[in-house]
């Protein structure tokens, strides 16, 4: 994958629903084993957007905030893991949810992320919990 030709961008879940869903079905549902019904809560209209793209022009990414600031649904394609896209579109969401005056960004993060989140800023407050019988933390992050 090239780097100069990777790129992620804020989306409308109208006209991108199919592609942010797609790689929420495989990496929840199909990967982590979240029910269904726990992924699609209702929430995807109301919430920005980010879609990763790898070079080939291919859907790789993606991840959302709701009006709250709490960032959800971050999740990147197993094969393009650890390149550096999931950091953009984490980035890319705490950006628009500060040009539109959004609440300070905050997360729930499968206890496996904390180090990912922590390199972005983030730091764990309180336990852990369970989410869909994943272990997580809630995580803020310091100065937003």
């Amino acid at each position: 994958m090239s780097d100069e030709r990777r790129h992620a961008i804020v989306v409308p879940w109208d006209g991108f629903s199919g592609a942010i869903a797609a790689i929420r079905e495989r990496v929840f549902v199909r990967e982590q084993g979240v029910p269904p019904e726990l992924e699609w809560d209702g929430e995807d209209a109301g919430a920005i957007h980010v879609l990763a793209f790898a070079g080939d022009g291919s859907a790789v990414g993606t991840g959302r905030m709701l009006a709250t600031g709490q960032i959800g649904r971050m999740a990147v394609l197993p094969g393009h893991r650890r390149s550096g896209i999931g950091g953009e579109i984490l980035e890319m969401l705490i950006a628009e949810g500060h040009r539109r005056g959004m609440p300070a960004p905050f997360l729930h993060a499968q206890t496996h992320a904390l180090d990912f989140y922590r390199g972005h800023g983030f730091h764990p407050e309180g336990g852990v919990f369970m989410d869909a019988g994943i272990p997580h933390r809630l995580m803020r992050r310091a100065g937003d």
